[in-house]
């Protein structure tokens, strides 16, 4: 009996050694063609391995180089950058823009891709290739771009045109107003420098962004002007020279024409622009503080004290008015509206729910602003009244002067009476009046009169 157990223990590890020999031999053989296997991806590209779209399973190191620099080569430079607006297409290729990439970099990367796992994972990966797709990082200089897209902002940018009036014997002619065009350039960038790539399949387009401008004034509003809806004139030619004179037709002639759409504000300083010997201006007197002195532009606050009484009898409403230090001899007070460039503007907003064409006219040494709008507001007119509530008069003073030659007198400042002054706006309507409105309270100060008298003896 025990020599028997011996005999099978001894048979089963004579088994179990021949089948430890055999699956040994089996492992070797694997480890062996697998290593086989895997030994002959070592100067290849793994299976599976593409860059930009190109498969380089199989290849060496150098044939894959090759291959790809044909690819590029031929088609990078020839690449376009297409910019599409609705009167030209703007094309740019890509060799205008230094279109490259970092070839090797990248080809190194996917030359080693899975070179690095053991021979296991290594066999795995080359017999179950998967795709692994490669993509170079691009590169292109934008200034060409942005230096294409200023040009096409030039093509394509239109300022808007406003709609026209002009007053004829017969009425008014309009001319229609014209959109304008903005291109978008910050929206036209970002979408190109978004959509650039180093894809060689296909070119990249965009279309440009081109936003419409409507003009503010437009013909179908301007239609509602048709009547006079108030007048105002004063007379330079007798109070003016010829310097004068002339500063007041360059300003009336700024001012005529102007259109104001409801909501509008004028301005007299905007409107008419700086004085200047350039523009045609002149010296002649002006009021400066307490005295008259001589100015470039002198003689213009008639112009804008005129406008302002056109402006009160067509009830418009004054955003910025002053009234000058001493009265003024060509309106009565409380009526003017003086103007200095750059420190006193004469402003006035258009509150009636049409828009309104002032028309200046120089003649016969008068100046006048007729104020049209339309006939629906005639229903009503509006006189403007002025009420001196107190007159300060005032004295001249006389001092000595040792340097004035006795029996000589020398006017220093003029004497000028003080006044205060209610102006109303009253309101009609059928003839009737429905309304009076306090518009302005103003106070011209008195100015005490100075001469000097001469004491020097000869």
């Amino acid at each position: 009996m025990v020599r028997k157990k011996k005999s099978k223990k001894k048979g089963l590890i004579i088994i179990f050694s021949l089948l430890a020999v055999i699956l040994l031999g089996i492992v070797s053989a694997g480890v062996t063609y697998a290593y086989s296997y895997v030994k002959y991806y070592d100067n290849l590209f793994y299976p599976g391995v593409k860059v930009e779209g190109v498969d380089l399973s199989g290849k060496k190191f150098d044939e894959g180089k090759k291959i790809i620099k044909e690819q590029l080569d031929d088609k990078i430079p020839n690449k376009k950058l297409i910019i599409k607006t609705p009167d030209k297409n703007y094309t740019l290729t890509f060799d205008k823009i230094n279109a490259n990439y970092d070839e090797d970099k990248v080809l190194q990367q996917a030359y080693s891709y899975g070179k690095n796992l053991n021979l296991i994972s290594k066999y795995k990966l080359i017999k179950n290739a998967k795709e692994k797709v490669y993509k170079f990082n691009f590169s292109y200089n934008q200034k060409p771009i942005k230096d294409l897209i200023e040009q096409i902002e030039k093509d394509v940018n239109r300022n808007a045109e406003n709609a026209k009036i002009s007053k004829s014997w017969s009425g008014f002619d309009i001319t229609a107003e014209k959109t304008g065009k903005k291109l978008n350039k910050d929206k036209l960038q970002q979408e190109i420098f978004e959509k650039i790539d180093g894809d060689t399949e296909k070119d990249i387009e965009v279309n440009a962004p081109i936003d419409e401008i409507k003009p503010h004034i437009v013909k179908e509003k301007l239609s509602s002007i048709n009547n006079l809806i108030s007048t105002f004139h004063t007379n330079y030619g007798d109070i003016s020279s010829s310097q004068r004179a002339n500063n007041i037709q360059i300003a009336t002639k700024g001012i005529n024409n102007t259109i104001l759409m409801p909501g509008d504000v004028f301005s007299f300083n905007d409107i008419v622009g700086e004085r200047t010997e350039a523009r045609g201006y002149q010296s002649a007197a002006v009021i400066v503080g307490n005295q008259v002195d001589s100015g470039l532009g002198g003689g213009i606050c008639q112009v804008s004290s005129t406008l302002y009484n056109a402006a009160l009898k067509a009830n418009l409403k004054s955003v910025e008015r002053v009234h000058h230090t001493l009265p003024s001899s060509y309106v009565p007070l409380g009526r003017d509206a003086t103007v200095d460039w750059g420190n006193i503007d004469y402003k006035f907003k258009n509150t009636l729910p049409y828009p309104i064409y002032i028309e200046g006219i120089t003649s016969g040494g008068n100046v006048t602003f007729n104020i049209y709008s339309n006939s629906s507001l005639t229903s009503r007119y509006y006189d403007i009244t002025t009420d001196v509530y107190s007159r300060i008069e005032t004295t001249t003073k006389k001092v000595n002067d040792p340097n004035l030659l006795i029996g000589t007198e020398e006017v220093v400042q003029k004497p000028y009476t003080g006044f205060k002054v209610n102006v109303y706006k009253n309101t009609y309507e059928n003839d009737k009046l429905i309304n009076k409105e306090l518009i302005s309270n103003d106070f011209y100060r008195p100015v005490e009169g100075l001469i000097k008298v001469g004491t020097k003896k000869k």
